[in-house]
């Protein structure tokens, strides 16, 4: 029987193992994507990897290991459902960017799975997958490791490719955990027909990419890539699960402290509801990573998706019998059990407590919310049945669960359409689907920049220098001479390559006989300079050429830089040390600071924040920048991007005692250079994500121009004197406007005395007796519409209004004690006025509103409207 280990033992182990094959362990990226809009979250080991995959980026070592944080909702409603399904888990991953391939990769997963010196489980128990064009695989496993053929199944399944770029076939391990969990004794056709079963589990994928594929087209035309790698990954849960003989992941020491203390807060035991366990002690582990990942609730991308995640949680602790908060108290366990390997949990622990706290108590009002629609549903139902719709508002929007909507109907005799529900929510699939981000194929390599290792320095000081040509490229190959438009490297350049928000000088390169205008520069795989440029003439290799940058387009870059780096500082001395940077974007006209915080910023706030910056300036802070390691310039304070793989040496850029940071962009020398320092807008980004726009210098006293320009020509316009303030006139208009809106509202109030009588002689009576009104109006308040309905039901019993508008209308109907009495209801009537009329709507027996799109079609709703009232 295979040792126990502990989770800490098994994560250890599988660094060790390759770091003994002379791998390098890269830290866990943030679950938030860097640099990298084409992903909501980190989702897998590769994809916080892309550039080494596409060749864009070189590796200090072609061997690396990691165990990365990871984050998926696709099939989120099957997590608690099955034994291994999670919103958040740890994918463990052995990589090779050009180094060894299917040999090694498959020899290192045989050594580590089975060898008694480490995971030893039994080969006996293995079965392995291949796709059926790779014998190379296939040999590799019979042959060498004498692994049997009758235990592999060759499927076109197992070819890994995800849009266009680097791909290529797969091999899968799994492990038959016996016939414990193949309650059926269905035996090895679980595993050749792909049947789902908890019995052969799948362990470990080993991709060998290999081809430079093509989206849609067949395999078999994909050419090999000139760098082929290795990308294999095992996820951690299941893993733990196999090594500790856990009946599911849930049953390890990943989750059995989170289980333990979820059950100190209801009187349901584990074994009596493991679903509702499962689900909440998921969720809590993916909510506290996200948050101290920079990630927060709202209503769109990320913060969507946590908020989703935070509601189905909460549900299913209503089914534990948990009334109250609970989901902020479980996360001092989780980072309890988890910040002795991800120290930045400590840092956010109460942040995370704060947040989710919060959002369970909105998420509170939201379910009662949804009860009191639910009752309305109820009252205003046909043939004692909630349509489908109303049922999948409750559930999505509310957060209702369709089952409690089913309980408490059926208490009063009324039934649910859930065929309706399982519509609606397959339609908002649907959408998802169509509006899911998808992972962006990697780029494909550039194998003569990938081939091209001579180093190229790059010069922080000069504006021009004089230097050599040492490689020319056009059309994605190297060539001894360029012209027209291609690619530039030289042995030594003042040109800062695009990187860290900042974007790329430009400027010129001059030769004998050309003259070269440089766009753009950016790092080559290597970490050379790359100029791409436009040469009229022509350039060779080897030729003596000077390149002069846009020395005045730099200084202004330079000074926009160095004030992102004061505005950081700022925010974190203000709103507290959770301030994460999102991302940046830095050019000679104005700046970008994205960053994590989940509330706007007040105009107060603003103004202190320019205020503190600008004194700063004022002050005359010498910028120094020094080189060291990462841990030293941490353990001084720098602040670092979390998630960053920094290099052996860092560049530390400290301003005074007030900002310290790691940062590979150029910058002032002196505070002063900056000039003034403005604010010129605060937003929402989505996600749980502000973001500051600002400039500086030049530019910043062209933004306070404009205000002043626009001040002036306001006080023109309004011709307030010089002796009265702006704000004391427009609160003076402010108090006029206010006298006016209640002389119109009683001169309104006085019109509809003399209009209830016209009203009152116009309505109809039908054969019940009840008076019955139709009323068309114009770009009416629907407040005072509201009013007048109020006045007419105490004389009229059946009251239809119309409002319109430009091109829409509003509908509002109205019934007395007496109408209600005799069956009609207002949000039946209204609502089929509405769908006649293009739109929508509903209410209570007694009062209802609705929409409309249609304005020719009020003719046909006001004949419908007295066919069905005046009965």
């Amino acid at each position: 029987m295979m040792k126990y280990r502990s989770s800490l033992e098994i994560r250890n182990m599988f660094l060790r193992f390759f770091k003994e094959k002379e791998h390098s362990v890269i830290e866990s990226a943030s679950l938030v994507p860097k640099n990298d809009d084409t992903l909501l979250w980190i989702n897998s080991g590769v994809a916080a990897l892309k550039g080494y995959f596409d060749g864009s980026v070189k590796p200090k070592n072609p061997r690396m290991v990691n165990i990365q944080k990871s984050l998926r909702t696709n099939d989120i409603e099957n997590v608690g459902k099955t034994a291994r399904h999670h919103t958040f888990f740890e994918m463990m991953g052995n990589f090779s960017i050009g180094d060894y391939f299917k040999e090694e990769a498959i020899d290192y997963a045989y050594e580590f799975l089975f060898s008694p010196e480490w995971l030893g489980f039994n080969v006996d128990d293995a079965y392995i997958s291949v796709h059926p064009d790779d014998e190379e695989a296939f040999d590799f496993w019979t042959v060498k490791h004498n692994f049997p053929k009758e235990r592999i199944s060759k499927t076109a399944d197992n070819f890994w490719q995800i849009g266009d770029g680097p791909c290529g076939p797969n091999s899968e391990i799994f492990i038959d955990r016996g016939e414990k969990y193949d309650p059926d004794n269905i035996g090895e056709k679980l595993f050749f027909e792909d049947l789902e079963n908890d019995r052969y589990v799948e362990i470990w994928n080993i991709v060998f990419s290999q081809f430079d594929g093509k989206e849609g087209e067949d395999i078999h035309t994909f050419k090999e890539l000139p760098q082929q790698n290795i990308d294999t990954g095992m996820g951690f849960e299941r893993l733990v699960s196999l090594v500790q003989d856990g009946e599911t992941n849930f049953d390890t020491d990943l989750f059995e402290p989170l289980i333990k203390e979820l059950s100190t807060m209801t009187h349901i035991t584990y074994k009596e509801n493991p679903m509702a366990y499962r689900v909440v002690v998921d969720h809590i582990r993916t909510l506290v990573f996200a948050i101290s990942d920079g990630a927060l609730f709202s209503n769109e991308g990320r913060g969507y998706v946590l908020r989703r995640i935070l509601r189905r949680a909460v549900r299913f602790g209503r089914q534990l019998g948990i009334e109250a908060m609970f989901m902020h108290k479980l996360v001092q366990t989780v980072v309890g059990t988890m910040s002795f390997i991800y120290p930045n949990l400590l840092g956010r622990q109460e942040m995370a407590e704060k947040l989710i706290l919060a959002e369970e108590e909105r998420f509170s009002k939201t379910l009662d919310a949804g009860e009191k629609l639910l009752i309305e549903a109820m009252d205003a139902c046909e043939n004692k049945t909630i349509d489908g719709e109303t049922a999948f508002k409750l559930y999505d929007t509310y957060g209702f669960p369709v089952e409690l909507s089913q309980e408490i109907a059926e208490e009063q005799d009324i039934k649910i359409d859930i065929n309706g529900f399982h519509q609606e929510m397959e339609k908002q699939k649907e959408r998802a689907r169509q509006a899911r981000r998808t992972e962006s194929s990697m780029a494909s390599q550039n194998e003569a920049l990938m081939n091209f290792e001579e180093e190229s320095m790059f010069n922080y000081e000069n504006d021009s220098l004089f230097s050599v040509v040492s490689a020319l490229f056009q059309e994605d190959k190297s060539v001894d001479e360029l012209s027209g438009e291609g690619y530039i490297i030289t042995k030594e350049t003042p040109f800062y390559a695009e990187s860290g928000g900042q974007v790329s000088d430009t400027g010129m390169i001059l030769g004998e006989s050309s003259n070269a205008v440089v766009k753009n520069v950016f790092k080559g795989p290597h970490g050379q300079h790359v100029h791409h440029v436009i040469v009229d003439g022509s350039i060779k290799c080897n030729e003596a050429v000077e390149l002069k940058l846009d020395a005045n387009r730099r200084l202004a870059i330079r000074k926009n830089h160095s004030a992102v780096h004061l505005l950081q500082s700022a925010l974190k001395q203000s709103l507290g040390d959770h301030i994460e940077q999102a991302g940046s974007y830095v050019n000679d006209e104005y700046f970008r600071f994205d960053f994590s915080h989940f509330e706007a910023l007040d105009k107060e706030l603003l103004n202190d924040l320019e205020l503190k910056i600008n004194q700063w300036i004022a002050n005359t802070l010498p910028v120094e920048t020094l080189e060291t390691d990462v841990q030293t310039a941490r353990d001084m304070g720098a602040i670092a991007l979390f998630g960053e793989n920094y290099g052996d040496v860092v560049r530390l850029v400290k301003m005074g005692d007030e900002s310290m940071e790691l940062c590979g962009g150029t910058h002032v020398h002196n505070t002063a250079e900056i000039g003034v320092f403005k604010i010129t807008s605060e937003e929402s980004v989505g996600s749980g994500t502000r973001r500051i726009n600002g400039t500086t210098s030049f530019h910043a006293y062209e933004v306070l121009k404009s205000y002043e320009n626009t001040l002036s020509s306001m006080r023109k316009k309004h011709k307030v004197p010089v002796q009265k303030s702006l704000e004391d006139r427009f609160n003076e208009m402010a108090d006029e406007i206010k006298t006016l809106e209640k002389e119109k509202a009683s001169l309104l109030q006085e019109a509809l005395k003399y209009e209830l009588v016209d009203y009152l002689a116009s309505a109809e009576t039908n054969s019940s007796g009840l008076k019955v009104l139709w009323i068309e109006k114009e770009n009416q308040d629907m407040k005072l519409l509201k009013e007048l309905s109020d006045a007419l039901v105490q004389k009229i019993d059946v009251i239809a209004i119309v409002n319109k508008k430009e091109s829409s209308l509003n509908l509002m109907t109205r019934m007395s004690k007496e109408a209600i009495t005799k069956g009609f209801k207002a949000g039946d009537i209204v609502k089929e006025l509405a769908m006649i009329t293009g739109g929508n709507g509903g209410g209570r027996p007694d009062f209802a509103q609705a929409g409309g799109k249609d304005l020719n079609k009020i003719a046909e709703a006001k004949a419908s409207f007295y066919k069905k009232t005046m009965i």
